[in-house]
C-alpha cells in the first residue's frame, strides 16, 4: 500500500478557489487498442488549456478499463500521470483517479492511483444499488482512509441512485473528503447536498463542484444561503468536474475565470442566463440527452476527432456509438455557438501535442 499523502496548502487552496478538472477520455484506433499517442495528446491539451486537473479513470474514461480481457485502469492513469508530471506544471494541478466498485475493489483502485502520485479519488457510488447507506458510508470511510476523496453525486439515469440529506450530512462529517462533484441533473438534489455540507462542522474543509451538465454556468453563479440554527451559512459550487469540458477546454478555462470575476463584482449581468442555456444547448449535441444519453461518450469523442485529437469516436463497448442525428446536432451547435469552441486554440498546437 502506498503511503498516504494529502493535498498540499496550495492545491487545497486552488480547489476551494474552483478549478477546471476535464474527465478525461479514452483514445482508441479502429482495432479498439489503446491509441497511446492520442492519449498523451489529450492530457498536455488539458494542461495547455488552462485545466486546474484531469480526473482520469472515470465514465468518461470508460469503465470497460477495468475489464480483465482489457487491462487497461492502470495503464491509462499511468500516461496521465506522466505527461502531466513532465508538463512540470507551474500552478497548482490535481491528478484525480476515478475509484469504482465494492470496498475491496475501491480500495484496490486507490492504491493503485496514490502509488502512480494521484492527489485524490473520485468516488463512485454507482453499481451499489443493493447496498444501504450506511454501508456506503463505510466504504466511503474506508477509502478516505487511504486517500483523499472527491464525492460523487451521480444521476439515476446513467447508473447513479438518490441518497438522503441525511446521507449527505454523515458523508460531510467523514474525515478525508476533500470535495463533492454534484451531479444528480436535479435541483432539489442539488440543494440537498450544499444544505448537508453548510450543516457540517467540516463546511470550510470540503469544496463544492457541478458535475451537473444541464446547468454549468448557473451552479457557478450562485450562493446557496441557508440557516443553520443561530447563523446564516453561504456556500458556493466553486468549479467543474465535468465530461463536459473535456471538450473545448479552452474557452472553459476562460469561462471559469470570468465567472470569478462576475462573482468577485457581486453583479451577476443578465448575460449570463443567456450564456447557462448556449452552454447546456451545446451540452445537450454532445451527451445526447435526447436519447438516454446514449452517446454521451461518443458525442466527446467526435468533437476531439474534429479537432485532430482522437482518430475516431470508438469505445471499447462497441454498441456505444453516436445516436441517430446526434453528428447534426454536433454540427448546428459548432454553427450557432462559435464563441464556445476552441478549434483555432487547438489547431495552433495539436501536432505539437501529439509529437512522440
Amino acid at each position: 500500500m502506498a503511503a498516504r499523502r494529502d493535498l498540499t496548502a496550495e492545491q487545497t487552496r486552488a480547489l476551494h478557489e474552483g478549478l477546471v478538472i476535464p474527465a478525461h477520455p479514452l483514445a482508441l484506433r479502429e482495432d479498439r487498442s489503446l491509441d497511446e499517442r492520442s492519449q498523451r495528446a489529450l492530457t498536455r491539451y488539458y494542461v495547455a488549456a488552462g485545466a486546474g486537473g484531469v480526473a482520469v479513470g472515470v465514465h468518461s474514461t470508460q469503465f470497460e478499463i477495468r475489464d480483465p480481457k482489457f487491462g487497461l485502469f492502470e495503464k491509462v492513469l499511468r500516461l496521465a500521470a506522466e505527461e502531466v508530471d513532465r508538463a512540470r506544471i507551474a500552478r497548482p494541478f490535481l491528478k484525480i483517479a476515478g475509484i469504482c466498485g465494492g470496498t475491496e475493489q475501491a480500495l484496490a483502485e486507490a492504491d493503485t492511483a496514490a502509488a502512480l502520485g494521484y492527489d485524490a479519488g473520485l468516488l463512485s457510488m454507482g453499481g451499489l444499488s443493493g447496498w444501504t447507506e450506511a454501508q456506503i458510508l463505510e466504504r466511503t470511510a474506508r477509502v478516505a482512509e487511504q486517500m483523499p476523496v472527491v464525492g460523487f453525486y451521480l444521476q439515476p439515469s446513467v447508473g447513479g441512485r438518490v441518497f438522503s440529506f441525511d446521507f449527505w450530512k454523515q458523508f460531510a462529517a467523514i474525515p478525508g473528503i476533500v470535495a463533492i462533484k454534484i451531479a444528480p441533473f436535479n435541483r432539489y438534489q442539488t440543494i440537498d447536498v450544499v444544505r448537508a455540507v453548510c450543516c457540517s462542522e467540516r463546511r470550510d474543509d470540503i469544496a463544492l463542484y457541478t458535475g451537473n451538465d444541464d446547468n454549468i454556468v448557473n451552479d457557478l453563479l450562485t450562493v446557496y444561503r441557508f440557516r443553520i440554527g443561530e447563523q446564516t451559512v453561504e456556500k458556493r459550487i466553486v468549479g467543474g468536474l465535468l465530461g463536459h469540458w473535456a471538450v473545448w477546454t479552452r474557452k472553459a478555462a476562460l469561462l471559469l475565470e470570468e465567472i470569478k470575476r462576475a462573482r468577485a463584482s457581486g453583479s451577476i449581468a443578465p448575460e449570463w442566463l443567456t450564456r447557462n442555456i448556449e452552454v447546456t444547448d451545446c451540452n445537450a449535441a454532445f451527451f445526447d440527452p435526447a436519447h438516454g444519453f446514449a452517446g454521451c461518450i461518443p458525442g466527446i469523442h467526435e468533437v476531439l476527432r474534429r479537432q485532430g485529437l482522437m482518430q475516431g469516436t470508438w469505445c471499447l463497448n462497441p454498441h456505444e456509438t453516436l445516436s441517430p442525428g446526434q453528428m447534426e446536432e454536433i454540427d448546428r451547435v459548432y454553427r450557432d455557438y462559435p464563441h464556445l469552441h476552441d478549434d483555432e486554440f487547438v489547431r495552433a498546437h495539436v501536432q505539437e501535442w501529439l509529437a512522440e
